[in-house]
């Protein structure tokens, strides 16, 4: 019990005799971490109570000494009223080599203050971002830009990317801290920005800032982007909108970096030869409607290619003929036919040689066709604004049904005379034969007995209606059961059969023996007639020269034979006992025995007539009784 009382003794008189002597030491305020700036002044307070002793700061641990001025530390020192107990440390300018755990102690009384860190803020310098001021890229290229930050910064400054002031959120970087002997300095950092630049980039300024702690502005490093990119192309066409056959210009338009080097120009990828400038005129047509005009333009970079349609406005053009068609009996028929034309052009269908329209469009669709539905169809387009195209294109239906067989005309024939007999035969398939029959047999084809058959290619019929064929019996020696019985001609095909009786007409001998007989009356009467006049042109025309030499007779009284002298009447008549008729010119007597013309005398003998015909009418064979002179009669005395 002894042993455990004294301890206790022990401690109590300590406290009494500290209670006697006053207060202890004890510290008033502690330093405390502290940021500071390169550069600038730091200061760690220190304040002790009731302690009027030596009173150190150390430096990890190193003591810096007790004097207030601390020597062999020109930029350290002591402040504050020591007899108030206040002893603040101070360092003016804080170098990087001043960033340490700083400790304020009382020595005589043993009072250590807390440790007190000094952090030396180092703050970047301005970046450097290779390849500047004046960065070259390639429009289109993947390309990237590095920012460096080399030095002693402290804390280690972060990279950051702008462009015309707006931080670049969306750009991909990376910032890399680099070893030590890399670039010769710790604490070096870069960004590298990743970008795929354009045309539009080109003079754009792009900024790296370096910004940390002690530099929270930062320190910003500018380049100026200068981009190389191929042409970029407008292309145009003046008039977009034209009639085929009007002029167009082409204009193609392109900035470029470096500058254009040529141009080519291209129709529906074809080259258009001779055009090597910005512009291109030509003339209008179709094909420029679904032939597209393209400019490529280059320079060293690359190229680049644009290109435009025109809006042409023509009339129809036939792109697809409507193709002939064989349906049988009963099946549809459908055809079509494709126009081009801009505007689309109408199309209708008609029949050819009919005015009602069918139908209207690319197609025509004739359901269950009969055999009247053969014929040929035409595609019609009206031309366009312009006037220009259209046209028609035809095609033909053919019905395939069981054969037309129509008989033809037959002469009649004589009995036991040759006879023929015809008939024609259309037919979609053509017929597998022609047959002609009668009561006792048939034949298609070649000879028997008395009869042949031939058959000939018909001349064609209405269109679609299939091959025609004229099929003909031959009969040798008709007999009287030819022109009672009928004979059958007919044709098979796939479809059926048709077929039509041929009748044989016949002919009597005896119209034709009175035919003959009568053509021969008229014959005979036209040759007497004929005769007839050519007779009296040959007396007329003798009459006329007896009568001019008549003219120039003079007549002698008196005769040979005695007859007495008659008066002026009588010896102007011309009888039997006139004398012989003297020419006036004393040439020898001449008796003209054909100046006269005997006349039938009218009394039988009891008036001896006599008369001289007058010359005829030069211009008639026979004189008219009209014209005739009057005769002269020699009367009995």
């Amino acid at each position: 019990t002894l042993r455990m009382l004294v301890p206790t003794l022990l401690v109590l008189f300590f406290f009494f005799l500290k209670g006697r002597a006053g207060p202890s030491p004890h510290f008033l305020q502690q330093p405390e971490d502290l940021v500071v700036l390169l550069g600038d002044e730091a200061r760690l307070p220190c304040a002790l109570g009731a302690y009027w002793g030596l009173v150190q700061w150390t430096k990890d641990g190193l003591a810096l000494g007790g004097e207030r001025d601390l020597p062999g530390w020109s930029r350290y020192w002591i402040a504050g009223n020591a007899a108030g107990g206040q002893h603040d440390l101070h360092i003016r300018p804080v170098e990087l080599e001043d960033q340490a755990s700083y400790e304020c102690q009382a020595t005589q009384a043993g009072l250590r203050s807390r440790p007190a860190q000094l952090h030396v803020l180092v703050p970047p310098e301005a970046p450097q971002v290779l390849g500047g001021p004046s960065v070259s890229l390639v429009a289109g290229i993947p390309a990237n830009l590095t920012c460096r930050s080399s030095g002693d910064a402290h804390p280690t400054p972060e990279l950051l990317w702008f462009r015309d002031g707006i931080q670049l959120d969306g750009a991909t970087f990376r910032q890399t801290l680099l070893k030590e002997g890399a670039t010769g300095s710790t604490g070096s950092v870069e960004s590298i920005l990743y970008l795929t630049p354009s045309s539009h980039d080109d003079g754009a300024t792009l900024v790296c800032r370096a910004r940390s702690q002690a530099l929270p502005a930062g320190k910003d490093t500018a380049i100026t982007l200068s981009l190389q990119y191929p042409p970029v192309v407008t292309l145009s066409a003046e008039p977009q909108r034209v009639q085929e056959g009007e002029k167009v210009t082409f204009l193609c338009q392109a900035t470029a970096q470096p500058p254009v080097t040529g141009y080519r120009w291209a129709k529906g990828g074809s080259p258009v030869l001779g055009a090597r400038g910005p512009m291109l005129e030509v003339v209008a047509d179709a094909s420029f409607l679904t032939a597209p005009v393209s400019c490529e333009v280059s320079n060293a970079v690359g190229s680049a290619n644009r290109s435009t349609a025109l809006d042409v406005q023509f009339g129809p053009i036939l792109q697809a003929k409507p193709k002939p068609l064989s349906v049988d009996v009963g099946e549809d028929a459908s055809f079509s036919c494709v126009w081009r034309g801009n505007p689309l052009p109408r199309v209708t269908w008609t029949r050819r040689g009919e005015a009602q329209v069918l139908a209207s469009g690319p197609t025509l669709r004739l359901p269950a066709v009969e055999p009247e539905d053969a014929g040929d169809y035409v595609c019609r387009a009206e031309p366009g604004l312009s006037g220009l195209g259209g046209g028609a294109a035809e095609a033909r239906l053919t019905v395939n049904a069981p054969p037309v067989v129509t008989a033809l005309h037959s002469a009649p024939a004589f009995l036991r005379g040759p006879a023929r007999l015809q008939c024609l035969v259309f037919a979609s398939p053509a017929p597998e034969a022609v047959v002609w029959s009668w009561d006792e047999g048939f034949l298609t084809a070649g000879s028997r007995g008395r009869f042949l058959v031939e058959t000939f290619p018909a001349p064609e019929g209405r269109g679609g209606q299939g091959p025609g064929l004229i099929s003909v019996l031959h009969i040798s020696g008709t007999q009287e059961s030819d022109f009672s019985r009928g004979f059958n001609c007919s044709a098979r095909n796939r479809l059926g059969e048709g077929g039509t009786q041929v009748t044989l007409g016949r002919r009597d001998l005896l119209p034709t023996v009175r035919i003959v007989a009568g053509a021969a009356a008229v014959a005979m009467t036209l040759l007497m007639v004929i005769t007839g006049v050519a007779l009296c042109c040959w007396r007329h025309n003798t009459a006329s020269a007896s009568f001019s030499k008549q003219k120039n007779l003079v007549r002698i009284p008196g005769s040979s034979d005695g007859s007495s002298s008659r008066g002026p009447e009588e010896e102007t008549g011309s009888g039997e006992n006139q004398g012989p008729i003297v020419h006036t010119d004393n040439s020898d007597l001449v008796l003209d025995e054909e100046a006269t013309l005997e006349i039938k005398d009218p009394t039988n003998g009891y008036y001896k007539v006599r008369g001289v015909s007058p010359p005829a009418s030069p211009d008639s064979c026979v004189t008219s009784p009209q014209m005739k002179s009057p005769r002269i009669f020699n009367l009995p005395q």
